[in-house]
């Protein structure tokens, strides 16, 4: 019978199975029935004896053999002529137990799955592709589902089979994707795939692109989570949330890099359950609408931030796991917090268990380094003309919107998308079909992920990092933009913080540079970011940007927020920024949070409280941000550095606001500003009050009188407090 079994095999495929290079391992292995018998074949390495035992009664109805030495048995079932369910009892040393074989289970995607994702379009890939824990046929386990179409095998190892590739050989399907249904995995199991390439090589092991956990770095294993949560309670959010990030809503950002917010003792991260404690009620308190989070996704080096992820379907588990971070977003929300994150598809790094030639081939990435390398960041590019690769993350933003219900993605980096020779040289690019430097495939991709994203999940944003002139960003697709909801203004924050380093005596000489940024102000809707980028690599932080002394420092900067808030557009602030770090960020180390003992860091931290307070409940501060009908030019002052304008609501009570702000350390009294419409003009924020750590100079309610001021039918004379931005409300 030894020989029978063997004759059966096709030719080589002992020595392919023992060696773990069979490409069609569910063709041999499993129980197989033909003319009338049945066979069952197992490779348990290690095993001295295999027995096959019916489940229906839980009788031995067969003896296998040991065909090969390394531990391939088969053997046929006697008095069988069709399939059954049975499992393996297997003794190993002194100990037998009853296993469950993977190789009975039937194929896991359905064609139709498959079809979908060849062409691009199947938008929930992640309810299928990594590791989830289901029961079939009774039989509780795990279906693992891969991409790798150029690998010749591929083999789930982990903690449930000794990281032993013989072990689990996966089924291949069309289309290049791989499954298998393990039984009695666990949750919490580490594991990762191992693959030969196309040559014949046996490849670095990989972590699953679709990973829903990962162990925390150094380490990079993937492990088998449930992502998400099944108990949402935030469901009164969801509903209202499209109201909270609408285009005429109060929208104000502290973004936040979990590691370094906020540190325990002896320098340890906080949870994700400390952060709500801790983080969620600080912003609230401080006003912000919305969270936006540094990249959540896995990533291996500290130093990057999370913008070169590795698991971009894994909440990184420097903070706890998935079930903690689904709670802080929920915590958020029944907070009355908006939770954005950043989101990076266009490029991720070269580690050897990520993406980077998956399958031996350059699979995720372009292969020619003139499209698919990145030498900003030393970084892989995706090919984003390569459906199924679209279809990965396009389904990863669409994941995080729904499996972990943030409100919005900041997509990163969104000009090394759009043109194919940024940040190259002359020949270092590759020019699309018709002769240009757009990425005509990246143009399409960002149109479908927008189109999606708004089409599936009710009330969300995306906003683009983008800073260049491309054209219709924030356009919606049908009109030829890209469809993302906001865009930063990051020709505003450069512009502005130039002008704010120099020094006060010469900003007449540069009011233009400070004022050119209206003339495409409502070109997009924009989000003014005061962001990370503008405190690393050098550049010091806000505070130190400031020119003069301590006390024009610290005055500069209230001026600069209050000037923030009156701008059309809506706002960002990294943390820090609230409270006029210091120093530098950095992101091994907390926040100087003891510098909150000083008077004047203090005061603009409650500054910062009253204005998002004065933005939110001023309708012309935010109603028309991203409209041209809701801002009026009153003056640019070269002479007496003072710029001033009028913000707008849609008509109805508190439909006017006037934005003065002098640049300069010297007082203005008396100075005459022009104003719209006649009426009384009250102040409602100026960053020179005294509770702020400023000097008090401040004004009564004002009548506006019939004089005309800076091209104005009706003027106010007010006094112009040193270094400080002034906002009137306007009441009949």
């Amino acid at each position: 019978m030894l020989a029978d079994m063997q004759l059966q095999l096709p030719d080589g495929a002992i020595a392919a199975l023992v060696n773990a290079r069979h490409g069609d391992p569910f063709g041999v292995l499993g129980m197989h029935a033909a003319d009338g018998a049945v066979a069952v074949r197992a490779l348990l390495p290690q095993a001295s004896r295999v027995q096959v035992v019916d489940t229906s009664d839980g009788s031995v109805v067969a003896d296998l053999e040991l065909i090969e030495k390394s531990g391939l048995f088969g053997g046929p079932i006697p008095g069988r002529s069709a399939a059954f369910p049975y499992r393996l009892r297997v003794t190993l040393g002194t100990a037998t137990a009853d296993l469950e074989d993977p190789y009975r289970f039937g194929p896991i995607l359905t064609d139709f799955d498959l079809y979908l994702f060849g062409e691009g379009t199947n938008l929930r890939l992640f309810e299928k592709f990594g590791a989830h824990p289901v029961t079939i046929d009774g039989v509780a386990g795990v279906t693992f589902v891969l991409w790798a179409p150029n690998a010749q095998r591929v083999s789930v190892v982990g903690d449930f089979n000794a990281w032993d590739g013989r072990r689990h050989v996966m089924r291949k399907r069309s289309s290049g994707v791989w499954e298998i249904f393990i039984p009695d995995v666990p949750l919490g199991s580490r594991y990762k795939y191992e693959l030969i390439g196309p040559w014949g090589e046996l490849l670095p092991l990989k972590a699953d692109p679709f990973g829903f956990a990962a162990e925390r770095p150094p380490a990079t294993a993937s492990i088998v989570a449930l992502p998400g949560k099944t108990d949402w309670r935030d469901g009164k959010w969801l509903a209202e949330r499209a109201a909270a990030n609408r285009r005429d809503a109060p929208i104000s950002i502290y973004e936040v890099h979990l590691g370094s917010w906020q540190r325990a003792e002896g320098n340890r991260y906080l949870t994700y359950a400390e952060l709500g404690d801790k983080l969620i009620p600080y912003a609230l308190e401080l006003g912000f609408t919305h969270l936006e989070l540094m990249p959540v996704s896995e990533h291996p080096f500290d130093g990057s931030w999370g913008y070169q992820p590795v698991g971009l379907f894994a909440p990184t588990s420097r903070f706890g796991t998935p079930a903690d971070f689904a709670r802080f977003v929920e915590r958020a929300h029944e907070a009355g917090l908006g939770v954005l994150i950043d989101w990076v598809p266009g490029h991720f790094p070269t580690d050897a268990h990520g993406l980077g030639r998956f399958d031996g081939t350059a699979l995720y990435e372009h292969s020619d380094p003139r499209q698919g390398f990145q030498p900003d960041w030393n970084t892989l590019i995706f090919n984003f003309g390569r459906n199924e690769v679209a279809n990965f993350l396009l389904a990863n933003a669409l994941f995080w919107l729904e499996t972990y219900h943030v409100d919005g993605l900041r997509v990163d980096a969104v000009a090394s998308m759009l043109y194919l020779d940024y940040s190259r040289k002359e020949g270092e690019w590759i020019p699309n079909r018709y002769g240009g430097r757009e990425n005509l495939e990246a143009i399409a991709f960002l149109r479908h992920v927008n189109t999606a994203a708004y089409g599936e999940v009710p009330g969300i944003m995306t906003v683009a990092e983008e800073s260049t002139a491309f054209p219709g960003v924030s356009k919606p697709v049908e009109f030829g933009g890209l469809g993302f909801g906001y865009k930063w203004n990051m020709g505003w924050m450069h512009d502005s913080l130039l002008y704010m380093h120099e020094d006060p005596i010469n900003r007449r000489y540069h009011q233009d540079e400070l004022t050119f940024t209206f003339m495409y102000a409502f070109s997009e809707n924009f989000v003014l970011p005061l962001s990370h980028d503008e405190v690393v690599h050098g550049k010091g932080s806000l505070l130190s940007r400031m020119p003069g002394d301590a006390w024009q420092q610290f005055a500069n900067m209230r001026l600069y927020f209050g000037y923030l808030i009156a701008n059309p557009g809506k706002k960002l602030l990294f943390m820090g920024g609230e409270f006029a770090q210091g120093r530098e960020w950095n992101h091994d180390r907390s926040l100087d949070w003891h510098l909150l003992d000083d008077p004047q860091h203090r005061g603009v931290q409650r500054l910062v409280r009253d204005a998002n307070a004065v933005y939110k409940a001023l309708p012309a501060l935010h109603e028309l941000d991203n409209e041209s009908s809701g801002f009026e030019w009153i003056t640019s002052d070269h002479d007496d550095s003072v710029v001033a304008f009028a913000r707008r609501a849609r008509p109805g009570d508190n439909d006017l606001a006037v934005a003065v702000t002098n640049f300069t350390p010297v007082p203005r009294p008396g100075y005459r500003l022009g104003v719209p419409q006649t009426g009384t003009y009250t102040e409602v924020l100026n960053t020179d009050d005294s509770v702020y750590g400023g000097s008090g100079v401040s004004n009564s309610p004002l009548t506006a009188e019939h004089i005309t001021a800076h091209g104005k039918p009706y003027s106010i004379v007010v006094h112009l407090p040193p270094l400080a931005t002034v906002i009137f409300t306007r009441s009949a």
